[in-house]
């Protein structure tokens, strides 16, 4: 673990935390999930803090947009990886011949359960600086003027600069009543063969969701 902490420009003074980070939950009961619920926060509190003195000039949306960006699975995978936090996952017999280490989803908890048990060894300042640091090249190249747009717009755009017709979305079921209904909406791509249901406490924002989802697909393959 010693490469990983000098790549992480941090030594812990409780190796276990680092330990107990990288423990996915198919080994035992003692995994890193609290620990991924305590970095998933610190880190959007950080982002969300970055972007708001960087752009003074848009709302609350756009930041939230921004911010879902740069704190989205597909991101965090990719840093873990420059980490190579791949390396030092514990993991469940299952997931090991399953590929569980190269898999975005574990990758991405697996890094913000990292980020979480620094906060836990040291404090907000010390994970913001080593958090800014890894982020540094994302926050200046990200282009706000395209992501700013909502998610159903870009996919809808993309979609016709590749000449595919547009997507189809449906209401599929309602769940509760008034103030706690839960809508579940589908988003299909006929020529892609793509189709993804999403849930949410309105319409609109299970149709972004939706389109959410599939653009990060697109951008995958």
């Amino acid at each position: 673990m010693d490469k990983l902490q000098k790549n992480l420009g941090y030594k812990f003074s409780d190796i276990s935390l680092l330990q107990k980070a990288l423990t996915h939950r198919s080994v035992s009961k003692n995994n890193n999930e609290r620990l991924e619920f305590l970095g998933d926060s610190v880190l959007g509190c950080i982002i969300s803090e970055e972007l708001y003195k960087l752009h003074s000039d848009i709302d609350e949306g756009q930041l939230s947009r921004l911010r879902s960006h740069l704190v989205r699975g597909k991101t965090l995978a990719n840093l873990a990886k420059k980490l190579n936090i791949s390396e030092n996952l514990t993991l469940g017999q299952g997931e090991l011949k399953s590929g569980g280490f190269r898999r975005e989803s574990i990758l991405a908890d697996a890094f913000e359960a990292i980020l979480g048990a620094i906060f836990r060894d040291s404090d907000y300042l010390t994970v913001k600086k080593i958090t800014l640091v890894l982020f540094n090249d994302l926050i200046n190249e990200v282009k706000p003027e395209d992501l700013l747009k909502d998610f159903k717009t870009q996919l809808q755009e993309l979609l016709q600069k590749k000449g595919f017709s547009l997507p189809k979305y449906e209401l599929l079921n309602t769940k509760g009543k008034d103030h706690n209904a839960v809508f579940y909406v589908s988003c299909h791509i006929e020529e892609l063969k793509i189709m993804v249901e999403k849930n949410a406490k309105s319409i609109k924002r299970a149709e972004q969701a939706c389109a959410q989802s599939i653009l990060e697909e697109i951008s995958a393959l």
